[in-house]
């Protein structure tokens, strides 16, 4: 019988044993040694069915295919666009590939322009880690207004909640429109600024506080308090 060795939730080191066995599976963020699963990482495990993983807190993105980003047009060519994707390698949004037709020899900078920010869809990564994406489906598209902000990658999970409870409890709340990234980049609308700050300040509460039991009553309180 298996015997986990640390609690759910507890932030854990490189080298840290977290359960001893063969009744459990290493996950990403740890490995086997021996009768020992291991941490490879500074993060937070999670013990679920016999799947032992470690989630990071911080690391950069790691693109995968039918993950929703938000990048950043850095530079373009004759075939397309180059985004900025908040990790290793940019993305490619080939011109085949985006949300409308367009003409051969058409001015690329009318439709995505330097500096514009975009929801896009990774649609295929090779193993040299070449990005593609698409601007083609619902939601995917140049951003208009708003803001963006950044959180560690590996905590978006938390920002999105079960079924995406938590940043609905956000969006109902402050009434903002909130795009969030897989890579870590979030977009706020509101319908003024008070309320575009007040959806950021619970967001990075949830990226500080992700690792703490009852975050969801916590982000009630916080929101309602602050919108009275």
């Amino acid at each position: 019988m298996g015997e986990i060795l640390v609690k759910e939730k507890e932030i854990v080191i490189p080298g840290q044993d977290l359960v001893k066995g063969m009744d459990f599976l290493p996950g990403s963020g740890c490995y086997r040694a021996g009768d020992f699963i291991v941490s490879s990482s500074l993060g937070i495990i999670s013990v679920n069915k016999g799947l032992v993983k470690v989630i990071p807190l911080s690391g950069k993105y790691d693109p995968k295919v039918g993950d929703v980003i938000i990048g950043k047009v850095k530079d373009m060519s004759l075939h397309g666009w180059f985004l900025d994707t908040n990790c290793a390698y940019d993305g490619m949004l080939s011109i085949r590939e985006a949300d409308e037709f367009i003409d051969k020899g058409a001015d690329l900078s009318k439709y995505y322009d330097f500096d514009d920010w975009v929801i896009a869809k990774v649609v295929h990564v090779n193993k040299i880690s070449n990005v593609d994406l698409s601007t083609k489906g619902p939601g995917l598209r140049r951003i208009k207004g708003g803001k963006i902000i950044e959180v560690t990658p590996s905590k978006v999970p938390r920002v999105i909640g079960k079924q995406g409870s938590m940043v609905s409890l956000i969006k109902d709340k402050t009434k903002c429109k909130i795009t969030v990234g897989q890579n870590g980049r979030v977009w706020i609308q509101g319908e003024n600024p008070e309320d575009e700050l007040l959806a950021t300040q619970a967001i990075l509460m949830i990226e500080n506080e992700s690792h703490i039991d009852g975050l969801t009553d916590r982000i009630t309180k916080f929101l309602e308090g602050k919108k009275k």
